[in-house]
């Protein structure tokens, strides 16, 4: 169970810093930064802006937070829960994703619609 919980906010957070639009200046800043300098610092500001690479260092604050082991009480536990928290975090934030397109692609389709229906209204008026 705490599998689970903890990967929902994992997701959650990966998919704020990486997708929402508060985050939107920052996140310009680390793609820039991705072009030009070492390739250290690319490649370090691209896992700022990469949902898969970030979600590793949030799980990483999450497991330090929480002190989560899976399965053993030791060093082996954490790397465990490390792997497992990133993977059912990135599973939420795939169907999170999904579900985002799902219901962009039933706005537009709304749209088309409301303007199909508002377009033959004018017709019928004229």
């Amino acid at each position: 169970m705490w599998l689970f919980t903890l990967a929902l906010p994992v997701a959650t957070v990966t998919w704020t810093v990486t997708h929402e639009e508060i985050l939107q200046e920052a996140r310009e800043y680390c793609i820039a930064h991705t072009q030009r300098g070492s390739i250290i610092r690319r490649k370090f500001f691209y896992g700022l802006t990469c949902e898969y690479c970030f979600s590793h260092y949030v799980t990483a604050v999450f497991l330090w937070l929480t002190s989560y082991r899976l399965l053993l009480d030791d060093w082996r536990g954490y790397v465990i829960a490390f792997f497992a928290l990133t993977a059912i975090a990135n599973v939420f934030i795939s169907l999170f994703a999904r579900v985002r397109v799902d219901l962009k692609s039933e706005r537009l389709d709304i749209a088309v619609k409301e303007e199909a229906i508002a377009s033959s209204e004018g017709t019928k008026g004229s």
